[in-house]
């Protein structure tokens, strides 16, 4: 039969998700491949099959994970109560993939009304290649030149100072400003071409920029001690997945990304919360830069 919604304490839903994270990155730590990365599910943001909603935050490595993990290639995901609205079936035996929301608690208290409190809840989905009876939506994919066109002027609205030429990518904090290799320094691989490495670097420094003093003022205070550089180049990372799958294009494995495996196993297995506090702040990035760019008018 299979997993219906359940419900979990708040530190074994915080548990159970890291755990299913951590299991894919170790999967593929050999490779230096993430959850994010390299398949076509992890092109598409993960979506709900009944609202038709993306999901957000610590769920979409969740699931990404899942689908890295059970090679899943579609990104549409329903609770087993959604599918049975939508006219499918969960195929007998199949499990289902865990995910978080936050319920509400109901309180009488004035105080307590004007901050609100919330609990972690468990709820089970299962991917489309799980069920029977449901069409997958045909999805037309951009053109690679539109999809250029989207992320520059994406790029150029948020205003930030990009300089080529250099032999390495990176975010310059004191200069605020980004250093990139020229385009036709990229190579591809066998899921992404040179044009996709490119611009996946590029918004992986974006989200950098973001970060800047002046502008988020993203911090992790002394909970990482000397694993904050870790930890925020983990931010990036999930954030330059965010915008990859955004515009639709692979998030390839980079080479640096060995020098970061073990202290972000060693981060995630330490503080069971640091993937939910990594991805949220991901999606802060991700928000604040598409907030910034629409003001400039650009987007």
């Amino acid at each position: 039969m299979a997993s219906a919604v359940l419900s979990e304490s708040k530190s074994n839903v915080y548990e159970a998700v890291t755990a299913q994270i951590i299991a894919a990155i170790e999967a593929g730590a050999g490779h230096c491949t993430m959850p994010w990365h390299g398949t076509i599910a992890s092109v598409m943001m993960p979506v709900n099959a009944a609202t038709e909603m993306p999901y957000h935050g610590v769920n979409v490595v969740a699931l990404w994970a899942q689908a890295a993990t059970k090679r899943y290639v579609t990104g549409y995901w329903a609770s087993y109560a959604q599918w049975r609205k939508l006219g499918a079936q969960v195929r007998g035996g199949e499990r289902g993939s865990l995910t978080i929301f936050y319920k509400k608690l109901e309180t009488s208290n004035e105080v307590d009304a004007d901050a609100p409190r919330f609990v972690a809840r468990a709820s089970h989905v299962f991917n489309v290649e799980q069920v029977d009876g449901w069409e997958i939506p045909r999805r037309k994919r951009p053109s690679e030149v539109e999809t250029n066109e989207q992320i520059e002027a994406f790029v150029r609205a948020t205003k930030a100072d990009v300089r080529h030429g250099s032999t390495r990518a990176c975010y310059h904090r004191q200069g605020d400003y980004i250093e990139m290799p020229d385009p036709d320094q990229f190579i591809g691989t066998p899921t992404s071409s040179p044009t996709e490495a490119y611009y996946a670097v590029k918004l992986h420094e974006l989200i950098h920029y973001a970060g800047a003093p002046h502008r988020m003022n993203r911090t992790f205070g002394k909970r990482f001690g000397d694993r904050n550089y870790a930890a925020e180049e983990l931010v990036a990372e999930l954030g330059a997945a965010f915008l990859c799958s955004a515009f639709a294009i692979v998030n390839a494995p980079r080479p640096d990304h060995a020098a970061y495996i073990s202290s972000w196993l060693d981060i995630l297995g330490r503080d069971r919360k640091a993937i939910f506090t990594a991805a949220h702040m991901a999606q802060e990035a991700v928000e604040y830069l598409r907030t910034l760019a629409a003001s400039n008018g650009d987007r």
